[in-house]
């Protein structure tokens, strides 16, 4: 039998438009992760966004660019996480 939830339901634009002027994390796909406050975005996910710190992985380590404000092609978004940043992540794993 289905039941009927109460949690609130968000279409993925909806979610998204919530994140304006907010930090948000991107993790692109390939080894490529960003963080910054998102400005805006479109239909297709292309977004703007401001105080952006791009983190890049490879077998030398990690490396961190600091850049004023990006427009962000859409098409290269594997996950959008709101509020997050992999900084802190970081730090409460190394906590566990």
């Amino acid at each position: 039998m289905a039941t009927v939830s109460s949690a609130p339901s968000y279409l993925p634009l909806a979610l998204i438009d919530k994140c304006i002027g907010s930090r948000i994390w991107i993790i692109m796909k390939g080894d490529k992760e960003i963080v910054g406050t998102l400005r805006g975005f479109d239909d297709y996910v292309n977004m703007v966004i401001d105080d952006v710190k791009e983190y890049t992985f490879t077998a030398q380590g990690k490396k961190v660019t600091h850049l004023e404000s990006i427009l962000l092609n859409g098409n290269n978004i594997t996950m959008l996480v709101p509020g997050g940043d992999p900084e802190e992540s970081d730090v409460k794993a190394a906590a566990r």
